[in-house]
């Protein structure tokens, strides 16, 4: 399963925002783009060009995709999904994102970024309605449950997790169980529940292109 494994906060660093791809650290003062919001190289801090239509819509898709941990080929295909659906397809398209089950793990509080929750999702740690499923970029349902498999609830990791849990603030979409490391589908996210700011018009016109 192809992932990317570089660097991350300089991934951050050029798009000049901070993607939380790194947890807890992009809230500290740890963070590089608060130490250095400039592009990353040799020539990171020399004057800003004037970007095109097509790098402005270019720049958006790739931020996204960066966002949610996604590669060209698997965008592309929910991108695609989206297009067939009923209504703007750009909202469909954050609505198919936010669907990806290493999404709602990272948004329930099992993770502290997508990046990591898709990992324990692919380590077989989590079962959809009873059953095991390891796909980070399994689509979920209303009604869909979401919980720990017994056996991982031993370990250290979600140990410190359930620590913590029930402190954490979940979507209005979302339904969290913290003493049954759980949590439902209520119903489909809506626009304004996406918590980073992207500009989904500009996908929509590179793909229409």
């Amino acid at each position: 399963m192809a992932r990317y494994t570089g660097p991350v906060c300089k991934i951050c660093r050029r798009h000049g925002q901070q993607l939380f791809l790194k947890g807890e650290k992009c809230l500290t003062d740890k963070c590089p783009v608060k130490k250095r919001p400039y592009p990353p190289g040799l020539h990171g801090q020399r004057r800003a060009r004037k970007v095109s239509d097509f790098g402005q819509q270019l720049r958006e898709k790739q931020r996204t995709r960066r966002i949610y941990g996604v590669l060209e080929k698997q965008f592309r295909k929910e991108f695609a999904l989206a297009d067939k659906q009923q209504g703007p397809t750009g909202e469909n398209m954050l609505r198919v994102l936010e669907q990806r089950l290493d999404n709602v793990v990272f948004r329930l509080g099992f993770a502290e970024s997508r990046p990591q929750a898709r990992q324990i999702v692919t380590h077989g740690h989590f079962e959809v309605n009873g059953r095991k499923l390891d796909i980070p970029s399994a689509l979920v349902r209303a009604g869909d449950v979401i919980s720990v498999r017994s056996h991982s609830r031993e370990s250290e990791y979600f140990k410190v997790v359930a620590d913590t849990l029930a402190r954490k603030k979940q979507p209005g979409w979302l339904s969290l169980d913290a003493v049954n490391m759980s949590g439902k589908i209520m119903r489909m996210p809506r626009r304004d529940e996406v918590d980073m700011e992207i500009n989904e018009p500009l996908i929509v016109e590179f793909y229409s292109r």
